[in-house]
Formats: structure tokens, C-alpha cells, sequence
């Protein structure tokens, strides 16, 4: 297999065996390529800076810098690094909140690691892992909403118009700024602009979390 190819690989967890569990489940797959492993947050952010890995497995709690924190530090520098939370959280606020920040996908430690590889060749080709966990904290994050309207009446919901959502659309093709700008006929400047005034109206810290605003909210297929 040519190195093209290779998912490289990275996992930052405080538990040693844990992630000796984990290299050893993912150690038949000619795919993948375990670049290094971290004890903690703070090791984390140091490793990452010297060699950048295609796909992070990740705890939320960690020493030093715990992955809330990691999270988002890690996407003001690494909006293509795959995040997959790894960890025995499986509370809905908690799974919300962190696919908001920017992970790719949620797991927890239980999980078979046959859905482990799943998850990591699925965040590579369509981006984000839906599984029955971020599907039912999703939707319960909706139906929360819908509760809070339906008590205090309606809200002005965020809008978009024509444009952004054509740019929303084309995002979520994974075109490029420069491939949009010349099928919209707008600068790469004016779309960056564009990109970073949508990102602010709906509160998202990646081009992920905007995608997933408008899955969520039907403004895209």
C-alpha cells in the first residue's frame, strides 16, 4: 500500500493500557499508521505540533490540559485533523458539546473496535461518524429547542441568504475556497470573508460545526 494511502494515526488517553488496548486493535489494519501516543493534554498539544496525525483518538478527561480545553485549541490550529472522542462520557449534554466544538465523532470505550476502524475511515471520507449517540443528543438538543420555543413563543431563527447557503452547500462537497470562488464568480478573499461571517451567526468554531448547523437545520442535503 502505497504511504498515500496510510491513515496516520494518534491517540491521547492517561490510561497506558487503554491505549495499548487500542494499538493492538488497530495494529492488523495495513491501513493505518500509529504515529504516537500522549498521557495527557499538555503532551498532546506538544506531540501534535511536532508531527500532525490525519486522525486523533481522543478522552475528554485528561491531566494538564483535559480534552474540553485540548478540543479547542486543537481547532484554531487543525481544522483537518479527524477529532474521535474517545471516552466513557456518554451523557447527551456532554456529546452535544463536544461535536459542536469541532470532534468528528463520539465513542466511548466500549465500543467495539471494528466500529472504532469504521468510524476512522468514515471520518476521513465523509468528515463526521454518526452513530446512535450523536444521533439521539442531536435530536435531543432539537427537541429541547422546540420545548423552549413552544414556552416563550417563536424566535428569529438565523438566517442565510441565497449565497451563503450556496457557499454552505458547496462546503459540505468539500470544495475548496478556490474551487468556490470560481463557481460563484467571488474572489477566494470574499468567500474566506463569507465563511467567517456564517461560522460567527451560528456560534461554530470549525467549517464542520457549520456544516452540521445546516444538516441540522435542512439548509443542505
Amino acid at each position: 500500500m502505497s504511504a498515500a494511502n496510510i491513515i496516520k494515526i494518534a491517540i491521547a488517553d492517561d490510561h497506558k493500557i487503554f491505549r495499548d488496548g487500542i494499538k493492538m486493535a488497530l495494529s492488523g489494519k495495513d491501513n493505518l499508521k500509529m504515529l504516537w501516543e500522549a498521557e495527557d493534554g499538555k503532551d498532546l498539544m506538544h506531540k501534535v505540533a511536532i508531527k500532525k496525525p490525519d486522525v486523533l483518538l481522543m478522552d475528554i478527561r485528561m491531566p494538564e490540559i483535559d480534552g474540553i480545553n485540548a478540543i479547542a485549541m486543537l481547532r484554531k490550529e487543525y481544522e483537518d485533523i479527524k477529532i474521535i472522542v474517545l471516552t466513557m462520557y456518554d451523557d447527551q449534554q456532554m456529546i452535544s458539546r463536544m461535536m459542536e466544538m469541532g470532534a468528528n465523532a463520539y465513542l466511548t470505550k466500549t465500543t467495539d473496535p471494528e466500529e472504532i476502524y469504521e468510524a476512522i475511515l468514515t471520518c476521513m471520507n465523509d468528515d463526521f461518524y454518526f452513530n446512535a449517540l450523536v444521533n439521539n443528543a442531536v435530536m435531543g438538543k432539537l427537541m429541547q429547542k422546540k420545548n423552549v420555543r413552544q414556552h416563550y413563543g417563536s424566535v428569529v431563527p438565523i438566517s442565510f441568504n441565497e449565497k451563503e447557503i450556496k457557499i454552505l452547500q458547496l462546503l459540505s462537497e468539500d470544495k475548496t475556497t478556490e474551487e468556490i470562488s470560481k463557481i460563484i464568480f467571488l474572489s477566494p478573499r470574499t468567500i474566506e470573508t463569507i465563511r467567517q461571517n456564517m461560522k460567527s451567526k451560528v456560534g461554530a468554531k470549525t467549517i464542520g460545526g457549520l456544516i452540521m448547523y445546516g444538516m441540522r437545520n435542512k439548509l443542505i442535503d
